[in-house]
């Protein structure tokens, strides 16, 4: 049986963590290994669209160090590398 992964390449998106707006990052080595909380009138009506299909897709939990994917039921512990990524 093949354990379920989130695949990920370089970059960030708009996502929910724990019931609010967030813009998680992303590395292909690590996953996510950071977030943080916006608003949303900080945005463009451009940006605006992207939140809201970004949003459907992304919704996560974060507890004790770790993202937990709502959708798939996947949990990823977060990178805690202090070295430049």
């Amino acid at each position: 049986m093949k354990k379920a992964t989130v695949k990920f390449n370089d970059g960030w998106c708009f996502a929910i963590v724990n019931g609010r707006l967030t813009e998680i990052y992303f590395k292909k080595k690590y996953g996510i290994y950071a977030h943080c909380y916006v608003k949303r009138e900080e945005f463009n009506k451009r940006e605006q669209r992207m939140i809201d299909s970004d949003v459907k897709r992304c919704q996560f939990i974060y507890a004790k160090g770790c993202y937990i994917d709502k959708m798939r039921g996947i949990k990823q512990k977060a990178s805690k590398n202090n070295k430049k990524i």
